[in-house]
Parts: structure tokens; sequence; C-alpha cells
């Protein structure tokens, strides 16, 4: 198996990045030592810029790499990028629909019924939305060392996954002390606040490993791959983030951090891709 750029095997690459994303989230997470609320208005533009970010990088990074990979199937060239990404979409239906866990903007939790802790079920709906990131992470780094792609195109990808990185690592921020903070609200103490925050981000270097191993292993699935990445993100942005941002009718506050988190992404992609 070739090894990529930088000296590094593409799972180790997925490794440190998906680290890199795990450790802005965390630092995120912090921010409940220093207080027990932030500005709401400021969380839900933060969490707007989440959503705009997680739309472009589903497109750039993921959806457009997916359809330049399947030039072979002719006019057909939709179907992995399509498939994949209703596949991806499913798949975190399917998760939202049996796994306990709890949105902060609903009073009862989702899932299958249980008797565990509040606290508990918010935990696993964040992990849940964290899972979509370190795959698309780990998935991008694996494209990029795939076989069979011409070295303008590896250029390409290896650029795609570093702004995929940068990009999710930066709105893990607001999202870190989205989780932190509520917990804090919750009664428990500033430290088991911060590590509830954290730890909710320790899945995306472990579901990184997977995407990039996973097509690196199977090439053939690369594009369906991509694309079930970008399906699983959207969904996200689409369950989650957007009405997690206008919960408190921040409307317009929210609107225009998507809008700038989207144009941040393509800004970002376009110039490393």
């Amino acid at each position: 198996m070739r090894e990529s750029f930088y000296g590094l095997h593409p799972i180790a690459q997925a490794l440190v990045a998906t680290a890199l994303t795990w450790a802005v989230t965390a630092l995120g997470a912090a921010v409940v030592a220093f207080t027990r609320s932030t500005s709401q208005k400021f969380l839900d533009t933060a969490l707007g810029f989440s959503a705009g970010v997680m739309i472009a990088a589903s497109y750039w990074s993921l959806l457009a790499p997916a359809l330049e990979l399947s030039a072979g199937y002719g006019s057909a060239k939709w179907v992995p990028a399509a498939t994949g990404f209703l596949a991806g979409a499913a798949f975190l239906r399917l998760a939202d629909y049996l796994l306990p866990h709890l949105h902060p903007t609903l009073a009862e939790p989702e899932g299958i019924k249980t008797s565990w802790q509040r606290t508990t079920l918010l935990m696993l709906a964040m992990t849940l939305h964290n899972i979509p990131e370190g795959l698309a992470v780990g998935v991008a780094f694996g494209a990029a060392a795939a076989a069979g792609i011409t070295e303008a195109q590896r250029l390409d990808m290896i650029g795609s996954a570093i702004a995929l990185s940068i990009g999710i690592a930066l709105q893990n921020f607001p999202e870190g002390a989205a989780i932190s903070l509520p917990f804090r609200r919750e009664g428990l103490s500033r430290m088991r606040s911060f590590w509830w925050g954290q730890a909710s981000a320790l899945v995306e270097p472990v579901a990184g490993l997977a995407g990039a191993a996973l097509v690196l292993l199977v090439m053939p699935i690369l594009p369906y791959a991509l694309a079930f990445a970008a399906g699983a993100m959207i969904f996200v942005v689409v369950e989650e983030l957007i009405p997690e941002s206008q919960r408190y009718g921040h409307i317009d506050s929210s609107t225009t951090g998507v809008v700038i988190g989207f144009v941040f992404m393509m800004i970002l992609d376009t110039a490393l891709g």
C-alpha cells in the first residue's frame, strides 16, 4: 500500500487530522472552566457557521470528488454519488431511530426507550453528530492515496482532505462549548462538563481510521464512500445544527453564520484543493 504525502501513511494522516478535530472540540469545551454561560446569540451564530462549513465541505470535499471518480459510469456517473449520499443519510437516520439520545432542542429522548440519565442521552446525541465528521476526514485522506487516479487528482484530493480537516476543526470549537455549557447548566461540575464535552468528539479519530482503512482496502467503493460521508453530514446539519441554531429565535444571526461558514469552507477548499 503506497504511502501518501508528508511521509505518513494515509491512515496515520487520518489519525493526525481527526486528533486535531478532537483537540479543537476539547478546547471549545474548556470554555466551561471560565463561564457557566455565554451569549446565546453568539453560540447560535457559531452553530450556523458550523452548518455552513459542513454543507460546503459535503460538496467540494466529498461529492465533487465522488462525481469525478465516477467518470467511468458515463452519463450515469451520478449513480455512485446519489447512492452513497442516500445511504449515508439512511445510516444516520437508522442510528437516530435506534440509539437512545436527547437533542437539546427536544424535551423527550429519541431512539429506543431507556432509563439512562439525561446527561448520558445528551452525550450520545453529540457523539452521533460527530461520527460523520470523523468518517468524512478519514475517507478524504484515504481517497488521496487511492490507486488508479492521476497525480493531479491526488494533489487536489490531499488539498481537499486538509481543507476539510481545517474546516471541521474550526467549527468544532463552538460545538465543544455548545456541548459543555449545557452540561454545566444541568448541574455538573466544571471538570465533568469539560470531560463530557471533549469526550463527544473522541469518536472522530475512530471513525476517521475506519473510513481511511475501508477505502484503502476496497478501492471500488471510493466514490460511494465519499458520497456516504456527505449524506451523513447533511443529515446532521438538517436534523440538528440548523434547528439548534434557531432554537432561541436568533434566525438572522444563525442564517448569517451559515452563509459565512459556507463561503469560508468554499474558499478554503478551492485554495487548497
